[in-house]
């Protein structure tokens, strides 16, 4: 199957534009301050610039609702022996979808505006994310195989205001 150009004409675009002025790049793929952001994929979030970082400075991994799933534990593991993270910040935030929505709302939502059964899935939602965030947290901090030292916090981004809320934990 051939890549589908007509699907992504833009974004092809603006990386021959990109090009033209990129110098090259030296950075490295370690966490050159040492950050790693679990955060949502939320569009609204840019979570290098809210913590006043650029490219390089931190590993972002990014799921639903910012939930510590198995493969984010898995990158987790070699993000703190292999990519220079000694410090992991939780970071879910405010107005998010996995904490509007029951598990049971998104499947029959999907179900009824698609056809679709997601059942099989697990989407994680969250009544309560306060709760979710210190359960994700402690899960980390208590995950055997992470490095030894790493330090982990949590914190809630504000989507209206821009503020981190931090949680004590």
């Amino acid at each position: 199957m051939s890549f589908p150009q007509d699907a992504f004409a833009d974004l092809m675009a603006a990386n021959k534009e990109f090009v033209k002025d990129f110098e090259g790049s030296a950075l490295t793929g370690t966490a050159t301050k040492g950050l790693a952001i679990v955060t949502c994929m939320d569009s609204r979030i840019s979570p290098l610039t809210l913590v006043g970082m650029e490219a390089g400075d931190a590993k972002i991994l990014r799921n639903a609702g910012a939930r510590v799933t198995e493969d984010v534990l898995r990158t987790l593991v070699l993000a703190t022996y292999l990519l220079g993270v000694n410090r992991i910040l939780v970071m879910p935030h405010t107005n998010c979808r996995m904490a509007m929505n029951e598990e049971a709302d998104i499947h029959e939502t999907i179900m009824k505006q698609h056809g679709v059964d997601t059942r099989s899935l697990e989407f994680r939602t969250v009544s309560d994310q306060r709760k979710a965030l210190t359960t994700d947290v402690t899960r980390i901090r208590s995950y055997p195989l992470l490095r030894d030292g790493v330090v982990v916090g949590g914190a809630i981004y504000h989507v209206e205001t821009g503020v981190l809320e931090p949680l004590d934990i």
